[in-house]
């Protein structure tokens, strides 16, 4: 028969986060026990030694942010906000994985209280750990004085041997460790064991090595998982660092105690069994036939968090008073950016580009849009994977956030796509700042797991991607996207936008600003596109509700609507004037973005498209899917169904049939279609 009384609090506060973990993936006969079993000391550790958090306060702004990269490790994570008071109530965890809980299979942002970020996809959560830690730096930089530190907290991550393996893992340290992180701690969890069995299948590198080639503080402590006090000299000496991230290898042992299944891979993506459960119980000194017990003594010992919180949060709050005092317009532009509150006058004076000016290409009409108002709002940050000076978001009265500088606010990512967009998201996550993420349209393809996490977490990260069709010419199919459009669309939450000409860029930069529940994508030009005449077409205003009428019929009823978006909108109002000249009356609708229409009253996106109208043709230089919404049946839809080829883009306009002739041609069918 166990004994509990005979087990001290840190054995027993251990032992139930473990059993928690095998309960609640046994009940849900789903899941992942054994990484839990395996790091419920070193999860101890944190949460009771060295975590600045406080409970009833998830949101406060200088807590320590915890990253559970290892995301499928997920009840390890869902023990420790339970014990320690977050509103993670005991019923949740019973119900593990089920409709409506708030344990999920994954941990996801905006749902469990304590969850700093989604993870799930291996990788993901050490990339927007780098990305919270260089926020932290960032404002650190900004705001802190002599005296006077407002913002100073670290960023731990726990990650796993998957997350190692990931290529996404050399973006993330490379960076980290060429910025100098140095309140960065990752914690890898060497458990030697994934799916399909032994790491020593596929994975014999040392990443002792690894890790100081990038230039981070290593420890490797080895078979010391349960070793308390080995756990907690590390986690000291790794916050002592100051000037490099560091990481701390631990030698663990997935599905700890469990007399069949440890050290396997049995352990890692299943429950463990009844009969399992009940033996490994019994090695821990625990009732056998007991599910979810959490023992009174432990529920008082871990949430002794919450007054520990509630302390720490009373301290800073006085700390913040007294650097208001002294510091009350540094404080003003601090709040502004914590409310994402954009100062008066920030969309003033933008740029007015008229045709004389001569045709620019969108990219480049950004640029003069960016620094427009980038010094207007001083919480925007942002970079390009070394492509600043074709994406054109270089900006100006601020140099490069690199190590030692952490004030300035153009980041140089590297050619680091994929960590770029993840981090991107951690610095949205982090608060007090917003960011943006440049490259070329076609190479969203390597940043596209952190967008979609970034949508799923209704994120309002910017993506400035340019080159965004065969209209880039000479470098030939792998850079010319033409299923990237439909691609991001598809993606729930996200918002594409991809003007016709230089002030539809304007707006479409006020409407990606002004986002707050979900990413955007501008989609710009590498070529020159006309300014369109406003003073005889609508104004570019009508990007704002995603469609407009860009030129109207000259009767009371259009024969056709021409519907394009980008670069394509030029070719539809040439095609407008010669249909006109053979009798055919046709509005041009120009269309931006699919998702900002949509938002529209029902009368908005009538008078933009009547429904009566059914010769319908739309043109862009993309794979056609998804247009039918917006032609119909009897529609024509005027795409690009193969991959692009290198050529002067005018060349590949006339061969891909983006023309002004097919324009035409389609126009008169759907004419005669709907007669």
């Amino acid at each position: 028969m166990a004994n509990l009384d005979d087990m001290t609090v840190e054995e027993l506060s251990i032992a139930t986060i473990r059993t928690l973990s095998m309960d609640a993936v046994q009940k849900a006969d789903s899941g992942h026990p054994g990484t839990p079993m395996a790091l419920a000391p070193l999860a101890y550790v944190l949460w009771k030694r060295f975590l600045r958090f406080n409970p009833e306060n998830p949101d406060w702004f200088d807590r320590d942010r915890f990253v559970l990269s290892c995301g499928h490790a997920s009840m390890l994570l869902y023990a420790m906000l339970h014990l320690t008071g977050y509103d993670l109530p005991i019923e949740d965890i019973r119900r593990f994985r089920q409709w409506g809980s708030k344990a999920l299979g994954h941990p996801e942002r905006g749902v469990t209280p304590g969850v700093e970020t989604t993870t799930g996809p291996l990788g993901q959560g050490i990339m927007v750990s780098v990305g919270l830690a260089m926020a932290e730096a960032h404002l650190a930089a900004t705001f802190n004085r002599d005296g006077h530190e407002i913002i100073d907290h670290y960023t731990y991550a726990f990650c796993s041997d998957g997350d190692l393996m990931e290529g996404a893992s050399s973006e993330a340290a490379s960076l980290a460790g060429h910025f100098g992180l140095g309140k960065l701690i990752w914690i890898y969890d060497n458990n030697q064991i994934t799916i399909e069995g032994a790491t020593g299948l596929t994975y014999s590198e040392d990443v002792t090595k690894r890790f100081e080639g990038y230039g981070w503080h290593v420890q490797n402590i080895g078979d010391k998982a349960n070793d308390l006090d080995a756990l907690t000299a590390a986690l000291g000496c790794a916050r002592a660092v100051k000037d490099r991230p560091s990481i701390i290898i631990v030698r663990s042992h997935i599905g700890y105690g469990a007399p069949n299944k440890q050290d396997t891979s049995d352990a890692h993506g299943a429950p463990l069994g009844e009969a399992e459960i009940k033996l490994t119980k019994k090695f821990y000194g625990w009732p056998e036939d007991a599910k979810f017990l959490v023992p009174e003594r432990v529920l008082e010992h871990m949430r002794e968090a919450v007054a520990r919180g509630k302390e720490l949060e009373s301290a800073w709050k006085d700390r913040y008073a007294a650097w208001q005092r002294s510091f009350p317009e540094l404080a003003r532009k601090f709040e502004e950016g914590l409310g994402n509150a954009f100062p008066a006058g920030w969309d003033e004076n933008f740029p007015v580009f008229r045709p004389a000016d001569g045709p620019i290409a969108t990219r480049s009409a950004s640029q003069k849009v960016v620094n427009t108002f980038s010094n207007r709002i001083p919480w925007l940050l942002g970079g390009s994977a070394d492509l600043a000076p074709s994406t054109k978001t270089l900006m100006k009265g601020t140099a490069y956030f690199e190590k030692g500088e952490y004030a300035n606010r153009n980041i140089a990512w590297g050619i680091r796509e994929h960590c770029m967009a993840a981090a991107t998201s951690g610095i949205c996550l982090h608060g007090g700042l917003r960011a943006f993420a440049a490259t070329f349209f076609v190479f969203t393809d390597y940043a596209r797991p952190a967008i979609r996490l970034a949508a799923m977490m209704k994120l309002p990260v910017i993506y400035v991607m340019t080159h965004d069709s065969i209209g880039l010419g000479e470098d030939g199919p792998t850079h010319q996207p033409v299923e990237h459009l439909a691609s991001l669309r598809a993606m729930p939450g996200m918002c594409v936008i991809r003007p016709a000409d230089a002030n539809e860029v304007s707006f479409a930069w006020r409407a990606a600003l002004l986002r707050q529940t979900g990413p955007t994508v501008l989609a710009l030009s590498r070529q020159n596109l006309p300014v369109f005449d406003r003073t005889l077409l609508a104004g570019a205003e009508g990007a704002l509700k995603g469609a407009y009428v860009l030129s109207r019929e000259k009767g009371m009823t259009p024969a056709a609507l021409l519907i394009a978006s980008g670069s394509e909108v030029e070719l539809a109002l040439a095609a407008q004037q010669e249909l006109a000249q053979e009798g055919i009356d046709t509005r041009v609708v120009s269309m931006p973005s699919w998702e900002l229409f949509r938002e529209q009253p029902p009368d908005y996106r009538e008078g933009v498209l009547p429904a009566l109208v059914k010769a319908r043709v739309a043109v862009e230089a993309g794979v056609p899917m998804g247009w039918c919404e917006w032609v119909g049946e009897r529609g024509h839809v005027i795409g690009i169904t193969r991959f692009g080829a290198s050529a002067p883009y005018q060349e590949l306009y006339q061969r891909y049939g983006i023309t002004v002739e097919s324009i035409v041609s389609a126009a008169k069918r759907a004419v005669r279609g709907s007669s």
